[in-house]
């Protein structure tokens, strides 16, 4: 009975910490490493060496290292460089950096996917290499990149309780705040697990029904 009141009494609590922690910093993290994420693509994709080098090296230390180093870096040795922020900041830019690395490759992927016909076409009626890019070749490279991307939206949903690690005040966070004084780490732990799992069910029917929208959409 005990552990049933204290499920029911944290539960509003963890919801809010869910709302207001994690789910913001979910889609701070992947809005800003999308944009990351394109940038590194089209380093890699570049016919100029030195840029290509770089792309390829960001991606390649990015997946080489583990998510939660990565926070500790910026976190911990940042400050010894003279680079102090917030954990909020601190969490948001490890994430960040995180996301571009893998999603970098997905959207490298799904740019070369695209029929090189379409390329042919826009030179045809002198369009330039960038507005190409933005008006013609990202557009259907973002379509095929929605169900990789999707996935890494939910797994960062996941990897967010990392933050936790340096007081980021989240949904993991608040369960081991509220489980301290009591010992019922268990509770807390499997009621936090559930409300994780709650989300990405929501996020997984988003995902079918943007994939069956723009599926219905390239059909018109």
């Amino acid at each position: 009975m005990h552990r049933w009141q204290l499920a029911l009494d944290s539960l509003w609590p963890l919801a809010r910490a869910a709302l207001t922690g994690t789910i913001p910093l979910t889609l701070i993290s992947f809005a800003i490493g999308l944009v990351i994420a394109v940038l590194i693509a089209l380093a890699k994709l570049s016919s100029i060496k030195p840029v290509s080098l770089f792309g390829a090296f960001y991606v390649s230390l990015i997946r080489g290292t583990p998510l939660l180093v990565q926070i500790f870096i910026i976190f911990y040795v940042f400050p010894f460089i003279g680079i102090t922020m917030d954990a909020w900041t601190c969490g948001i830019i490890a994430l960040s950096v995180n996301v571009g690395g893998y999603a970098a490759e997905t959207i490298r992927g799904a740019i070369l996917a695209v029929p090189k016909g379409q390329w042919e076409a826009s030179a045809t009626i002198n369009l330039s290499y960038w507005t190409t890019l933005r008006r013609i070749i990202l557009p259907q490279a973002f379509k095929i990149a929605i169900p990789p991307l999707s996935n890494t939206f939910i797994s960062l949903v996941k990897d967010s309780s990392l933050v936790s690690t340096i007081g980021v005040l989240e949904l993991l966070r608040k369960a081991q705040i509220i489980a301290t004084p009591t010992y019922d780490f268990l509770t807390l732990y499997i009621e936090a697990a559930l409300i994780y799992w709650a989300i990405c069910i929501v996020l997984s029917f988003g995902q079918r029904r943007l994939e069956n929208y723009f599926d219905g959409h390239a059909t018109v």
